[in-house]
């Protein structure tokens, strides 16, 4: 079974977070993107202490998948630097799991 984990990111705003979500599980890069109402983020950026208002989102995917939605999520993303963090996932319904690994495994060219 693909090891299952967690990917974090925010975005400056809802539409946004729909577009990246939906792209990420269009492309098998994610089985499900949890996309959380409005955060308030309070960050050091450039020596300033900054406050933003984002839209956090919780991407449920597979260590095999990360490096290719690393570098999308990159590409795709507003900001200079784009929080990506990735959780290991300790425990969990092994069905739910399962699911996780068999909606973001990546097709074969044959």
């Amino acid at each position: 079974m693909p090891e299952p984990i967690l990917v974090m990111t925010t975005m400056p705003d809802a539409v946004g977070a729909n577009a990246l979500a939906q792209q990420l599980v269009e492309r098998k890069l994610a089985a499900c993107v949890n996309i959380l109402p409005l955060v308030h983020s309070i960050y050091l950026w450039r020596g300033v202490i900054e406050h933003a208002d984002e839209v956090a989102m919780v991407i449920k995917t597979t260590v095999d998948r990360y490096s290719e939605l690393e570098a999308f999520v990159q590409a795709a993303h507003p900001y200079d630097l784009p929080e990506i963090i990735a959780i290991p996932v300790v425990k969990g319904l092994p069905a739910y799991l399962d699911w996780i690994g068999a909606a973001t495994k990546k097709e074969l060219n044959v």
